[in-house]
């Protein structure tokens, strides 16, 4: 399929619009060796990708003849620039499905790790190595993001090798349900970031921060929250900011080439040599739609980009609490923030980084909203009613953000504590 206006990207995002409503989890995690804290090399994570082939019927994904990942029905594994695993989730009904996964995941790979001397690191930013030093890995594309990424981003470099997050994947119903859900995400972005901050250390210092992840993906090319994004975004919108955005790369064959600034609107008009002006495909759009690097992104699903990685525990907190919201309450959630000045939430997406739950959003704290949202998203699993082999249902997962809550302290905060 070639794409030839905007009313095909458009028609993309409608293809988006679903029945039933199904959640994706995707976690990143760092490796490291475990005597010496220096990052795991290509050869090692190739080594642990070959075990996980090898014991759990993983299927291989390569590049070339570089293994770069592995596939597992609705599952896969690949590596991010400096070697961060992650896993992106299949697509799934329920939070306790979520966290399964995710705790099956993590009990295979930390049993290899350490057969193999590496260990498992879940935090959104390394604490221990100098850029410098974080060894890459043989995939094309970061090859050429390498070079083009710290042209129009001073720290694109640092969220490529340095940073890890939890992404979460949501549907929508229809463009309407679409709407309501990206606004609610987008004004969230600030109380996502300062509940879930975990990146408060780097190179063995306190940063000053407590999500560094956050702050370097705001000065990452590519990335940030526009403010178009809290103007009432829709299909026809989000188009336009696609076709207008210069595209990072273009896949000729199986060759990454620098596309030389051209937009996606240059690859529709039949305008780029490189690629013999042939027009963009369904596979080239796809590829554009993935590198946009903002916190709240459209692909023909909704992700959430705006959570450090955390441990297995948190793991299933920041599903479950958007689970909650979005699927759950999503018009009360949107009656708490209907007064909220879209300026109020661009400044608390700058400070949340450092202030965290102290930022303040309309006069009052993320910590004061954070209860609110905390008892919607509880009222909203409860109503979803999905319950396990015990009777449990999905809110059995909030106990990390309310002890956030509770406690008025991030995991940031009792990492910096535990350093004193």
């Amino acid at each position: 399929m070639q794409i030839k206006s905007k009313k095909n990207i458009i028609d993309h995002f409608n293809k988006g619009i679903k029945k039933n409503l199904f959640i994706g989890v995707e976690n990143e995690k760092f490796l490291f060796e475990e005597k010496s804290n220096k990052r795991a090399s290509y050869n090692k994570v190739r080594q642990t990708l070959e075990i996980l082939k090898k014991n759990f019927n993983w299927k291989e994904v390569k590049e070339d003849e570089n293994l770069i990942g592995l596939k597992l029905g609705g599952k896969s594994i690949s590596l991010e620039p400096g070697n961060q695993i992650e896993l992106a989730g299949d697509k799934l009904e329920n939070i306790h499905q979520v966290c399964s996964e995710s705790y099956t995941f993590q009990n295979q790979l930390e049993k290899i790790c350490k057969e193999i001397g590496l260990k498992t690191l879940s935090v959104g930013y390394d604490p221990f190595s100098n850029i410098d030093d974080v060894p890459n890995n043989p995939k094309q594309r970061y090859k050429v993001m390498t070079v083009e990424m710290p042209k129009d981003g001073e720290l694109s470099l640092n969220m490529m090798y340095q940073t890890s997050g939890t992404q979460i994947n949501l549907d929508y119903l229809s463009e309407d349900d679409f709407k309501k859900k990206f606004k609610l995400i987008s004004y969230l972005t600030p109380l996502s970031i300062a509940v879930f901050a975990n990146s408060p250390i780097i190179e063995n210092k306190p940063s000053g921060y407590l999500s560094y992840r956050a702050k370097v993906w705001q000065k990452t090319s590519r990335g940030g929250l526009p403010k178009i994004f809290l103007e009432n975004m829709d299909f026809e919108k989000y188009a336009d900011y696609v076709i207008n955005l210069p595209l990072l790369f273009i896949l000729k064959g199986n060759q990454h080439i620098f596309s030389k600034k051209k937009t996606f609107k240059d690859f529709m008009n039949a305008k780029i040599q490189e690629v013999n002006d042939n027009l963009p495909t369904l596979r080239d759009l796809e590829i554009h739609l993935s590198t946009i690097f903002t916190e709240v992104r459209l692909k023909n699903y909704l992700e959430i980009r705006s959570l450090d990685a955390c441990e297995w525990d948190c793991d299933c907190a920041g599903p479950a609490f958007f689970t909650g919201l979005v699927y759950g309450k999503l018009n009360e959630a949107l009656d708490v923030i209907k007064n909220w000045k879209i300026d109020d939430v661009l400044n608390a997406y700058l400070e949340a980084p450092s202030k965290g739950l102290k930022t303040e959003i309309g006069g009052k704290s993320i910590s004061y909203w954070g209860k609110i949202f905390l008892n919607l998203s509880k009222e909203g699993l409860i109503s979803r009613n999905y319950l396990n082999s015990k009777g449990n249902n999905e809110t059995i997962f909030l106990k990390n953000v309310e002890n956030i809550i509770k406690k008025n302290k991030t995991k940031a905060e009792e990492t910096l504590e535990d350093l004193k």
